[in-house]
């Protein structure tokens, strides 16, 4: 009975250790299993890291390219503009002559702040001085004016370049003869005046290009002057020094002011040809220029 009772224990004992032994087998499977997906988890934490940071990175360098390449474009149109600003004040350098085709007009004033830089005139009338011109054009008067002399006029300029407040004072003038001489109503005297003497702004005087010629021996600002000797010659050689007569016979429509064959305008050689030759004003030139 002894021996049959510690048989039953041994295997009892037995038992408990096959027990404790699955137990710790199954216990050790879990930590196993447990250590094995936190190490998967880990795995796929850094592969998702390192796709995030490859995804960062490419991104990065993508707005990095990008800055790069707007950097270079701006600076590239900054040369561009500096490129075009030498070019165009070297064209205006090289091409300043066609600032000499300048429209100033009833309908086109003059730049604000214009001021020409002057030359005095002179001529072979040594007591008419006080007169200038824009530098262009001063020794091109002389030449002109001399060679009118040799040819049989007697040419003296009455006016050349005018200031602003001049051509006030000249308007302002026009307007008061035309009201207590004429007898014109005020609220009409202003407009019938920039007929004939412009609208401080609007004269071509004030370009220091045109000037007024008129015979010595026939001192009077009227279409009479068209059959003096001074103006039978200018109006067929001024062009050849660069002057056109600036309101031509027939033309008040579209200069907006009266035949005047005292009154020239220097545009250079080259436009003083070719508007002669056309017959043409000068806003009408301009516009053939233009393609219209």
């Amino acid at each position: 009975m002894i021996v049959r009772k510690n048989q039953t224990n041994r295997l009892a004992d037995a038992l408990i250790a096959v027990a404790i032994a699955a137990l710790m087998l199954g216990v050790g499977l879990q930590i196993w299993l447990g250590v094995r997906q936190y190490k998967e988890s880990c795995e796929a934490a850094g592969a998702a890291l390192s796709a995030i940071r490859q995804t960062a990175g490419i991104q990065a360098e993508k707005e990095r390219g990008r800055v790069i390449a707007i950097a270079a474009d701006a600076q590239e149109r900054a040369e561009a503009r500096l490129r075009r600003s030498a070019e165009k004040k070297g064209s205006i350098q090289r091409d300043k002559h066609l600032e000499l085709l300048m429209l100033v007009n009833p309908w086109n004033e003059l730049p604000e702040g214009y001021v020409p830089e002057l030359a005095p005139v002179s001529h072979w009338n040594q007591m008419v001085s006080g007169y200038e011109a824009d530098v262009r054009c001063a020794e091109e008067i002389t030449q002109m004016l001399n060679d009118c002399m040799l040819g049989g006029g007697m040419p003296t300029v009455c006016s050349a370049y005018r200031t602003q407040e001049y051509q006030q004072m000249l308007f302002d003038n026009k307007i008061k003869r035309l009201i207590e001489d004429e007898g014109v109503n005020p609220e009409e005297a202003p407009a019938l005046a920039a007929t004939t003497v412009a609208l401080p702004g609007t004269s071509e005087h004030q370009l220091g290009l045109a000037l007024d010629i008129i015979d010595d021996n026939y001192p009077y600002l009227n279409e009479a002057q068209e059959w003096t000797p001074t103006q039978i010659w200018l109006m067929e050689h001024s062009w050849e020094y660069g002057f056109i007569l600036r309101y031509p016979n027939g033309t008040s429509d579209i200069t907006g002011i009266i035949y005047e064959p005292w009154h020239y305008r220097y545009v250079g050689q080259a436009h003083a040809r070719a508007i002669h030759e056309l017959g043409v004003t000068l806003e009408e030139y301009l516009a053939m220029r233009r393609g219209r």
